[in-house]
């Protein structure tokens, strides 16, 4: 791999968690719809081992949503919009779903979490871009079901590499949350889906790597980590501010068909590296 402090390297990498944490203040997302191809073909290009690329690109996203997760649990919890009863509910389940998910993405091939990732992807772009709310059909389950959702949402969270909120907050409204309450409730439970991801992608990887990054630890490159969190925690702000100026419903569309035309293009890398 080229040396770590290669100004080509150290701009890409901050220019990605520039544009990251940007989204994400503008469009209330996550940046795993945008890391994971992104640092795919970053880490292709430095010469990462095909057979593992994709595990460690996300590994590194998901530990670069801690920092944004937990900063968007304090903001909603200040402002009241947190049902913790439930967060504590689903807690548990999201732990051991989400850890779960990690295993079950290191027994998978690089090839075959690409095409998950860009079916996934498919999906939130397709519900992003319909913009459809679900009808509340029922009320709120008790803790036992809750936390068998919850490790269903942390399972999927944890193989595309995402916050949660794609799945959290559709559950949370078919159960009658308001759908303030449920945002925010997706937010604060989108810190222990980023936790356990880490972890998870920390200790799931094999023991012998062939990767040489000396800043890798299991599947999470935390030199990188350290850069798009620093330039994503820089310009958070600045897209929040610009989300009261510009066509959000516009520009959420544009930014799922940004999301399906990153994840094919992740899928035809894979492809022409095999």
């Amino acid at each position: 791999m080229p040396p770590l402090f290669d100004p080509q390297w150290l701009t890409i990498f901050l220019l990605l968690g520039a544009f990251v944490g940007f989204m994400a203040g503008l469009l209330g997302i996550g940046g795993g719809g945008i890391m994971v191809p992104m640092l795919t073909t970053i880490f292709l290009a430095q010469g990462m081992p095909l057979e593992q690329v994709v595990h460690i690109a996300l590994g590194t996203s998901m530990a670069s949503i801690v920092v944004t997760s937990l900063s968007s649990m304090r903001a909603h919890h200040l402002r009241q919009g947190v049902l913790w009863p439930i967060v504590f509910a689903m807690a548990p389940g999201i732990l051991v779903g989400t850890y779960l998910g990690t295993y079950l993405a290191s027994l998978t091939s690089s090839f075959l979490l690409s095409i998950l990732f860009a079916m996934f992807m498919a999906y939130i772009s397709l519900q992003m871009f319909i913009d459809k709310k679900p009808q509340p059909s029922r009320q709120l389950s008790g803790r036992f079901s809750l936390s068998v959702g919850g490790a269903v949402i942390g399972g999927l969270s944890a193989l595309v590499s995402i916050g949660g909120g794609s799945f959290t907050v559709p559950y949370l409204i078919w159960q009658n949350v308001d759908i303030k309450k449920a945002i925010g409730t997706s937010a604060a439970i989108g810190f222990p889906i980023s936790f356990a991801g880490t972890i998870g992608y920390m200790f799931n990887a094999p023991l012998h790597s062939n990767a040489t990054s000396p800043y890798l630890i299991g599947f999470i490159d935390f030199y990188v980590v350290l850069l798009i969190s620093i330039a994503s925690a820089l310009t958070a702000p600045l897209g929040a501010r610009m989300a009261h100026r510009l066509p959000i419903p516009m520009l959420k569309k544009v930014f799922a068909c940004l999301l399906i035309g990153l994840s094919m293009k992740m899928v035809i890398t894979i492809v022409g590296a095999v």
